[in-house]
């Protein structure tokens, strides 16, 4: 049975060497620790190499932009979609880092060449609804509650703080109508929280009055910082 031959950097060299030499410039391998050079009049282009697209082949990359601006990072082409959200997100990397992207299909000497985008300036633009929404986030709760970089425990948002408070005046003070709980503080949000019961806390008796459920009840138990926070602003509320 024939062994496959294991792909090398050096796979890459020809197909790059090829299509610059097609567009017109003089291309050369290994000049003071660059992978490819390629010169046309006063224009110099420095190519990096690498299997895959790594931290490492980026850091060499940048490093080459004190040379030139037009720095090209070079990989095999990825077997997976280039439409995939994944990919996106790398390009976006490769982008901001004003760095252009080279993939070679079939690399060796019959791989071909194609340049996914050029180096060019990268504009920054700013998502107002996201940093909006941020804003909206942190402003709805009354501390920081999360550890940076969970996944697997369960994150407190504003909008379970909000049940939570709604929790806390219900099973301390008895039955309440929305009004009177927004005029406690609980916020504009407050109908619509206690008609979806999205946790299951909640439970209306008659129109317009509503108590905490037994699971309410036995939930709220998990939050006795953010309990004993606002009933301690609900007693200060009391004393002014």
């Amino acid at each position: 049975m024939k062994e496959t031959k294991k792909l090398q950097e050096i796979d890459l060299y020809k197909p790059i060497q090829t299509y610059f030499v097609r567009e017109g410039y003089e291309v050369y391998g290994e000049v003071k620790d660059c992978d490819i050079v390629a010169i046309k009049a006063e224009e110099l282009v420095v190519i990096e190499l690498k299997l895959n697209l790594s931290v490492e082949l980026l850091l060499q990359a940048v490093k080459r932009q004190r040379i030139t601006d037009k720095v090209y990072v070079a990989i095999p082409k990825p077997k997976h979609r280039l439409n995939s959200k994944r990919w996106a997100e790398k390009c976006h990397l490769i982008r901001r880092l004003e760095l252009g992207l080279i993939v070679v299909s079939n690399p060796g000497k019959r791989g071909k060449a194609e340049i996914i985008f050029e180096p060019t300036t990268f504009q920054r633009r700013k998502n107002k609804l996201k940093r909006e929404a941020i804003l909206k986030e942190i402003n709805g709760r009354s501390a920081d509650y999360n550890v940076g970089g969970s996944n697997r425990t369960k994150i407190m948002t504003a909008y379970k703080e909000n049940c939570i408070r709604i929790a806390c005046y219900l099973e301390n003070l008895g039955p309440l109508s929305p009004r009177k709980l927004i005029q406690l503080g609980t916020g504009k949000n407050t109908p619509s929280i206690l008609s979806k019961n999205y946790y299951g806390w909640f439970e209306r008796i008659k129109r317009g009055t509503y108590v905490i459920s037994e699971k309410g009840k036995e939930e709220l138990k998990e939050y006795p910082e953010l309990v004993n926070y606002y009933l301690t602003s609900l007693e200060d509320d009391k004393l002014m």
